[in-house]
């Protein structure tokens, strides 16, 4: 088969502009979606039971550096059958849907507006303006598996798999220019699409806290059977026995 050869003006006209496209519709997203975006203010109940989960996991986990009456007296705290944290506050359990909740949907309308729509819409209008082009050349050989990730819109069958279409050359930019993105707005910018799609992707997942009710048994029951190890114990004598023995040696 023949080498196809592409017209110079191909690149100033169809594979430039992509790029240029791309990369301005990115940099709008991001300063839309910081004047989209809403301050999210955590509740002051939830921060002080995460902070008090975070001190009950730090207590098992580094206690045995802790004297046994230090352990437990801390432990004390937390689980006493009568003024322990965990017996004595009460939580309501979590049992909202947040699909319902009207901020979590004006949120992930938000997110569609200023993600998903540009994609769609100039993704649309680049596969009708620039339909059927021919932009670029990958530089090694790949297999017929790639075609139709790599030349959407033209349907040809022989021509090479490493070929790329102005349509597949939109979506390689959409997921391509992270790092220029990093580079022009900094880190945990809202120009990456990827970014967004796999964050709403795996919002419904976390979206759903969790049962503080739960989560304060769950660490009572870990504290109840932690059994303490002091760590330090007869630390002198074992620092005194790994001494060098020529320091212990008198002067003559």
């Amino acid at each position: 088969m023949a080498e196809l050869l592409l017209d110079p003006d191909i690149r100033v006209w169809v594979f430039l502009p992509i790029v240029v496209i791309t990369f301005l519709v990115g940099i709008v997203r991001h300063y839309v979606s910081i004047l989209l975006a809403t301050q999210k203010r955590a509740e002051l109940q939830q921060l002080q039971d995460s902070q008090v989960m975070i001190r009950a996991r730090l207590l098992r986990e580094n206690g045995h550096y802790l004297p046994r009456s230090s352990f437990v007296m801390r432990r004390h705290f937390f689980n006493n059958e009568e003024t322990g944290y965990f017996k004595t506050q009460k939580r309501q359990a979590v049992s909202q849907n947040p699909m319902t909740d009207p901020s979590m949907m004006t949120e992930m309308l938000k997110g569609n507006i200023t993600t998903v729509l540009p994609m769609i819409v100039i993704g649309g209008w680049i596969n009708w303006t620039f339909s059927g082009f021919v932009t670029t050349k990958v530089p090694f050989p790949l297999t017929l598996r790639f075609k139709p990730m790599l030349q959407r819109g033209i349907e040809l069958v022989s021509l090479d798999a490493a070929w790329v279409s102005s349509a597949s050359w939109y979506f390689l930019n959409v997921f391509g220019l992270r790092s220029i993105y990093t580079l022009v707005l900094g880190e945990n910018n809202a120009a990456d699409q990827s970014q967004h799609l796999q964050d709403q992707m795996s919002g419904a997942a976390m979206a759903m806290p969790p049962d503080p009710k739960v989560a304060f048994k769950a660490e009572w029951e870990a504290l109840e059977i932690c059994e303490h190890r002091w760590a330090l114990e007869n630390v002198e004598s074992i620092l005194l026995g790994t001494q060098n023995p020529a320091l212990e040696q008198p002067v003559s």
